[in-house]
């Protein structure tokens, strides 16, 4: 189940609520019994954890393969140089 952080507008009350996303959205605070309790845009938290994918292919990665270890086994050929005008 979610959980999603409310606040009312009138005593500024903010409670962090366990709701289904089926349930209905509460408007009334429980501190004030004010019809101006409100769900607030929050970011969701994650940690990712174990052997999966992040860890295995991504993790510490930062950097692509350069070209001079392709050169080195002859895949990679380096194309003709258009400045300098020779002709």
């Amino acid at each position: 189940m979610p959980i999603y952080e409310y606040r009312c507008s009138s005593c500024g009350l903010q409670k962090d609520v366990m709701q289904k996303i089926s349930d209905m959205p509460l408007t009334v605070c429980p501190a004030c019994s004010k019809p101006t309790f409100s769900k607030q845009l929050s970011a969701a938290g994650f940690q990712l954890k174990g052997s999966g994918w992040y860890a295995t292919d991504f993790k510490g990665s930062g950097s692509k393969p350069d070209a001079k270890s392709e050169s080195a086994t002859g895949t990679v050929t380096s194309a003709p140089s258009t400045a300098g005008g020779n002709g």
